[in-house]
């Protein structure tokens, strides 16, 4: 028996005192001593000659027993808390209580897994958006499309028009006077972008490549520069070239070029399964979490604070993963923003517990059904995995154990079911 004794200190923390046996802690005692002595310097003996009571008597009695404890206590632990049959969410804080003729006696406080009602998972409600695929959604693909296949040309002769880039050298005066900022030469303008001043892109259109014009505006009176705000301007612009991209038109021979269909109504009807897959599977997303949600409220549970600690590690883990992943880092992320870890982390809080709450109620509804994993779903799991990595499923297996995969399984199984026995609207 490792366990002595279970108490109850508040909810869902306890405290188990762990034995450990005389015998085998002088056991371990003496393994330290053997292995230390060599590097403890003792007046009047040899190095790695000194007696362990004379080591004992110089640096204290206890002075081995840290290192025995580190070694012993991990598998003792695990044996009471085997022996008290409790679900630990924590890691243990461990103090001495006692080391005498008996053994050692060690307390090791721990948050437990809680209690957890769930007061309704059969019946629950979210509304089921009814996905549809408009004929505006359908032309801004082929917009899309036609831009890719787009070609640019540069005009020799003619005006320029909205939708056009300007290749244009402008420098502003105010009072006659140039200002800082306001020049720059060969900078490509897209008209109608609304990117320069209201009025400035307008007053391009309808120039010839070649000329040099006035352009009159007035500077907007919320303007970010204060000695412009509500200032009229004067810009000397010169048009050097008008770019105009020109899409192709929208037949069968666009249709072959730009897929692998070959007629219009082929690749209309393909653009529009597609646009409806992707809005079913936000539909379907939504509509999971509306319900996931109705399982929440109908969820009552008091979660131990380092549950949601260790839920937040790793929300912030995997949002470090993308972030390099992507180039990045969460260091390089946190000197941009000017955040403190601590500033991060809290973010993650209502997320955390979210998903902390939503996992433990997906437990209960798994026992209250007995949903189980089958050996066909575990291996069905690793063929999904292999084909998502593109590598031999024999390597996940290795890396992957199946009771991993099982608890995914099971918590996916108890969402289908309250999907399967839900009211939608």
């Amino acid at each position: 028996m490792s366990l002595k004794e279970v108490k109850d200190l508040e909810k869902n923390v306890k405290e188990l005192t762990v034995e450990i046996p005389k015998e085998e802690f002088d056991k371990e005692v003496m393994k330290v001593y053997r292995k230390q002595v060599s590097k403890i310097t003792v007046p009047g003996f040899r190095r790695g000659k000194a007696p362990k009571h004379i080591i004992e008597k110089l640096y204290g009695e206890s002075f081995f027993y840290s290192d025995a404890l580190d070694a012993l206590f991990p598998e003792y632990y695990e044996k009471a808390v085997e022996e008290a049959a409790i679900d630990v969410v924590s890691r243990p804080e461990v103090e001495l209580d006692t080391v005498d003729e008996n053994g050692v006696l060690l307390k090791a406080k721990v948050y437990v897994k809680p209690e957890v009602n769930v007061k309704k998972y059969k019946g629950l409600s979210a509304e089921k958006e009814e996905v549809t695929v408009t004929d505006d959604e359908i032309n801004a693909e082929i917009e899309d499309a036609r831009k890719k296949l787009a070609r640019v040309s540069t005009l020799t002769e003619g005006a320029a028009e909205e939708g056009d880039e300007a290749v244009i050298d402008f420098e502003g005066f105010v009072d006659g006077v140039p200002f800082e900022g306001g020049s720059d030469k060969m900078y490509p303008l897209k008209l109608g972008s609304g990117s320069f001043i209201p009025g400035f892109e307008e007053q391009i259109v309808g120039k010839n490549a070649g000329e040099t014009f006035d352009v009159n505006v007035t500077f907007p009176e919320d303007y970010h520069a204060e000695n412009l705000k509500g200032k009229a301007a004067v810009f000397k612009v010169t048009l050097h070239e008008i770019k105009r991209t020109e899409l192709p038109e929208f037949d069968d021979d666009f249709v072959k070029d730009a897929s692998e269909f070959d007629t219009v109504d082929e690749y209309k009807a393909d653009i529009k399964a597609k646009i409806e897959e992707k809005k079913q599977k936000r539909a379907d997303y939504a509509y999971e979490e509306a319900l996931l949600d109705d399982l929440i409220a109908n969820t009552e549970v008091d979660i131990p604070a380092p549950m949601i600690d260790a839920e937040i590690d790793a929300n912030v883990n995997e949002y470090d993963y993308r972030l390099q992943m992507q180039g990045g880092n969460l260091n390089m992320l946190l000197q941009y923003t000017g955040q403190t870890v601590e500033q991060l982390r809290e973010s993650f809080r209502a997320q955390s517990e979210r998903q902390v709450k939503i996992r433990l109620a997906l437990n209960e509804v798994v026992k209250a059904e007995g949903i189980t994993a089958t050996d066909e779903d575990i291996e069905a799991e690793y063929a999904k995995i292999a084909e998502g990595y593109k590598t031999d499923i024999e390597k996940v297996k290795e890396t992957l154990s199946a009771n991993t995969l099982t608890d995914d399984i099971v918590l996916r199984k108890a969402v289908d079911f309250i999907k399967d026995n839900a009211e939608s609207k």
